[in-house]
């Protein structure tokens, strides 16, 4: 049982007070962070319920996780509760996933993305002889983009040009001028493996065709760490991370909608909420949707118009579709992550982040979690979501209201068809969650469900930066901040800006991306 944490203590007798917007991954890792390094911290949430995107719904018995459900870096959650003296296994359970995926084609061809070296290569050489020894190159080219890209680079902040330029040989010899997809293809020669080591990107938010090459790093993450899933479901893990920073003295406050980040004389006084309140704070941390931060909470700073108009100007990711529903039966012989390509990969990914409607076909990604862990549906059912990528409102002005029951249809009789018999007449309950809900429940710009599109010239130092550079105490974290999506990537956007907080309030001491990378003991170049 962990202990009550004692606080760190602050440099003159008093806890400077902070404000995070949102309890997303990113909101409750930074929150953690700054509490168990001397901030008095509030997190205000708008939804009765924490988590954001990971937020739970439970429906006839069943829980169903809105999502992420992939967990790839165990220690980056783990370094949250060691930050405060705790234990992440007395908070969390994480249960592994295998194989971490089942990859399945119309053709009748499957492919268990497992962390088996020697089962990896029979699947390839059953597919490809030729592409065991491609593999192999393009596995060491990806746990060399991980080690710099993502140990070295992925938890600090570029502030300024000088701080890209300084890692910029790095980046160019990892070739990340080149797009994801190209570089699997430099190494493999099968369409269907080229297809199955490059749709990650789509895990956030990017086009294998257009994200850098440095987003070949998550199949290395993936292989180092595996894929894991929290006993009791993704909303288990945001429980035990609120559980954690309560302990550590942190305040968090449900249905507490931020109307204003308040600001004076070039920098933040605290928020305003939807209900007339206010709340005074030294420092204002947005886990909220970059756009939304700049557009609605700083429409009165003149900060907050310019930085508006700039990011209308921006690439957004692809927004999704999402039915979650619970089944009579267990359906036994579903892997917990399964890929359903569909028949087209080029065509689809360029009309799903390009046209202006839905396309005839779609690849969907079944999330069935009673494959690791049955307790998220009553004794004799099972619980599932299927997630289909579609384009966000400003690329495709679809009225979901109208076309989502017909989409959802569209995709029960394909899954009935192909991987779930019976499942119409099995069907106990449904829910869809549509860009609609992106753009008003989550306050996503476009309704988009990853935020900017991570192609190089917006990641980095080119995406929003952790510190706002005009408005002083005014800091990000999450999708839209660096280094980017996914769990990871929020996770690690929490640490870079939690460094700036704890060096700007005179507890630490400044790190930059070449001195995060010498401290990694790794070269430049």
């Amino acid at each position: 049982m962990n202990a009550p944490f004692t606080p760190a203590p602050a440099r003159d007798g008093t806890r400077p007070k902070a404000v995070v917007v949102g309890s997303g991954f990113g909101g409750l890792a930074l929150a953690i962070r700054l509490q168990a390094g001397g901030f008095d911290v509030t997190v205000l949430e708008k939804r009765d319920k924490p988590g954001g995107r990971a937020y739970v719904y439970e429906d006839e018995g069943f829980t169903f996780d809105g999502g992420p459900t992939v967990i790839t870096d165990p220690s980056c959650l783990e370094e949250l509760w060691t930050a405060a003296g705790q234990r992440m296994s007395d908070d969390v359970e994480l249960l592994p996933v295998n194989p971490f995926y089942r990859l399945c084609w119309e053709d009748g061809v499957t492919f268990d993305y497992a962390n088996d070296q020697a089962e990896m290569d029979r699947q390839i050489a059953k597919l490809s002889p030729a592409d065991v020894a491609g593999y192999k190159k393009f596995l060491a080219f990806s746990e060399a983009v991980f080690d710099k890209g993502y140990i070295g680079l992925g938890a600090v902040p570029f502030l300024d040009f000088r701080s890209m330029l300084k890692v910029a040989p790095a980046l160019v010899k990892l070739e990340s001028y080149r797009n994801v997809y190209d570089l699997v293809a430099r190494f493999i020669k099968d369409d269907h493996l080229r297809q199955a080591f490059s749709f990650h990107t789509l895990l956030v938010g990017g086009s294998p065709f257009r994200t850098s090459a440095i987003y070949a790093l998550i199949h290395a993450l993936e292989r180092k760490w595996g894929v894991w899933f929290p006993k009791g479901g993704t909303g288990a893990l945001i429980r035990g991370m609120i559980a954690l920073f309560e302990r550590c003295g942190g305040t968090i406050r449900l249905n507490a909608a931020v109307r204003d980040i308040r600001t004076e004389g070039g920098r933040v006084t605290g928020v305003a909420l939807e209900d007339g309140s206010r709340l005074e704070a030294d420092y204002v941390a947005s886990n909220a949707d970059v756009m939304h931060t700049y557009r609605d909470l700083l429409r009165h700073d003149p900060r907050g118009q310019d930085e508006a108009k700039r990011l209308a100007k921006k690439r957004y990711s692809m927004s999704l579709f999402v039915v979650y529903f619970g089944l009579k039966g267990d359906h036994r012989g579903l892997a917990h992550h399964t890929v359903c390509f569909g028949p087209r990969y080029r065509e689809l990914i360029a009309e799903i982040f390009g046209a202006d409607k839905l396309a005839d076909d779609f690849s969907l990604y079944l999330h069935a979690p009673n494959a690791t862990d049955p307790s998220l549906a009553p004794p004799g059912h099972s619980a599932y979501y299927v997630l289909s990528p579609v384009p966000h409102l400003g690329t495709a002005d679809i009225d979901w209201a109208v076309e989502g029951p017909k989409y959802r249809d569209r995709i029960f009789d394909y899954l009935e068809e192909r991987y779930i018999p019976n499942l119409k007449r099995d069907l106990v309950t449904s829910r869809m969650l549509t860009p609609f809900e992106f753009r008003d429940e989550l306050n996503s710009h476009h309704g988009s469900a990853f935020s900017l599109e991570p192609i190089l010239t917006q990641s980095a130092w080119f995406r929003p930066h952790n510190r706002d550079g005009k408005i002083e105490g005014l800091y990000f974290t999450g999708a839209g901040t660096h280094p980017g999506a996914g769990v990871p990537g929020v996770v690690g956007s929490a640490k870079a800006t939690a460094s700036l907080m704890l060096a700007d309030a005179g507890f630490a001491a400044p790190v930059g991306p070449a001195e995060a990378m010498a401290a990694a003991g790794i070269a430049p170049a």
